[in-house]
């Protein structure tokens, strides 16, 4: 089996000082961590803008600190995603990022011009 990544290594090193907290500090801790996955997939739900997998993500790394079947499937998902990078050339993760960028701008710039609201109110 090869080296783990960076970003698992410090996750498990991160793993081990969370294990020695109390059950006080843990379980609430990963209450919190489901209450954001399901937000994260709220979010996800098709005609809802939001960083849906981002926020899914943010869950399942809290979640992979306590348990090990949540830190194997992140452990895949940060394979899967660095697989994908090693193979996408510096101009297409230059591309990406400034479509991106340039989507971001744009939503703002509709939001103030056509006075969309950003939150619910």
């Amino acid at each position: 089996m090869s080296e783990p990544r960076p970003a698992i290594k410090a996750l498990r090193r991160r793993k081990e000082r969370h294990k020695r907290r109390s059950k006080v500090y843990r379980v609430p801790f990963a209450l919190a961590g489901a209450l954001i996955i399901v937000a994260g997939l709220a979010l996800s739900l098709p005609g809802i803008p939001g960083p849906g997998l981002v926020v899914i993500a943010v869950g399942l790394g809290m979640l992979a600190l306590e348990f090990d079947r949540a830190e194997r499937l992140l452990e895949k998902i940060l394979d899967r995603v660095e697989d994908v990078r090693e193979r996408t050339s510096t101009w297409q993760q230059i591309t990406l990022g400034v479509l991106g960028l340039v989507a971001v701008v744009g939503y703002a710039v509709a939001a103030f011009v056509f006075e969309i609201p950003v939150l619910p109110g």
